[in-house]
């Protein structure tokens, strides 16, 4: 029977610390600011297309 190395742990934890590290570098925003700016974005689309004759 052949053993399986258990010296793996080294380079998991490896991608943990890079996944918790650029976590910490990332831009967070509010999921509620999302939908309320592409809201926002949807209503000024439906008013230009209004207002210069695209609408059907």
């Amino acid at each position: 029977m052949t053993k399986k190395k258990e010296g793996s742990g080294l380079m998991s934890s490896a991608g943990l610390m890079r996944y918790y590290d650029s976590e910490e570098t990332a831009v967070l925003i509010d999921p509620k600011t999302v939908v309320t700016v592409a809201v926002l974005v949807g209503v000024a689309v439906l008013i230009f297309n209004a207002s210069y004759g695209i609408w059907p």
